[in-house]
Formats: structure tokens, C-alpha cells, sequence
């Protein structure tokens, strides 16, 4: 299949599939005699891959890693390994994420729990000076 019919059915730019190719993650395309790449089925679903692992999070280079050099052939303990790894890197961010919405929470708390007789200005040098307190460290 021509690059023009894989970038329609994959949803990707001709130029994404090109570069894809340039890094080795999909098998450089045969060439017809005009010069046009010619691309083998399976070329669709070997991209359909590559999205969805970049949507996962993970980089081009760890999805080469993980690619076999034939569709056939998986290598299904590193790949099990890599995909354990990337849900522990998800739960860290997920932690993390958590913290800072808390975080951010509770600054809105603060902010919103301004007294009504007390101007804006008051009420930033109010939650600065909470805020500066939680983080001072005793002696």
C-alpha cells in the first residue's frame, strides 16, 4: 500500500509514517519503480501499535526496544516487564498528581476563606504568611 492509502487508514501524517521509518520503528519501505514507498499490510497495525504505546506514555525509543523485528515473534517477558513498569511510573505521576491537587486545594481554601472585612491585598499577605508558615523548619 501506498504511503497516501497507510497515512489515510492509520490517521497519520505522511510525513509521522516517514519519520517513524527514519527511526527504525517501521521497516523501511519497499520501493516501486517510480520510487514510491510500498508499504506491506501489517505496516497498519505496526502503527496502530506505536500510537497507542506512545498514547501509554512510553517514548519512541522504548518502544523500539520493545518492537519485535518480526510481528510474529513478541518477546513476552520483556514485554511484560516494560508494561509493569510503565503502570508503576503511571502510579508514581498518579501520586504526585494527587499531592499537588491537594495542595492546590487547599490554597483555594484558603484564599476563599478571606474574611469579608478584609481586603484583597490583607488577604494575600494573609495566605503568604500561612503559606510561609507551613514551611518553616524548627531549629
Amino acid at each position: 500500500m501506498k504511503i497516501g492509502e497507510l497515512a489515510k487508514r492509520s490517521g497519520l501524517a505522511a510525513s509521522a509514517i516517514r519519520f517513524y521509518e527514519s527511526k527504525g520503528l517501521l521497516k523501511a519501505a519497499s520501493r516501486q519503480s517510480n520510487g514510491y514507498r510500498d508499504y506491506p499490510p501489517e505496516a497498519l497495525s505496526l502503527l496502530s501499535i506505536i500510537m497507542d504505546a506512545q498514547q501509554a506514555g512510553f517514548t519512541l525509543d522504548e518502544i523500539k526496544r520493545l518492537l519485535p523485528t518480526d510481528a510474529a515473534v513478541w518477546r513476552h517477558a520483556e514485554l511484560m516487564t516494560a508494561l509493569r513498569d510503565k503502570v508503576a511510573d503511571i502510579e508514581v505521576l498518579e501520586a504526585r498528581l494527587a499531592q499537588s491537587k491537594a495542595h492546590i486545594q487547599s490554597l483555594m481554601a484558603l484564599i476563599d476563606a478571606k474574611p469579608d472585612d478584609m481586603d484583597c491585598q490583607a488577604n494575600a499577605a494573609r495566605v503568604l504568611a500561612s503559606l510561609g508558615a507551613g514551611r518553616e523548619q524548627p531549629d
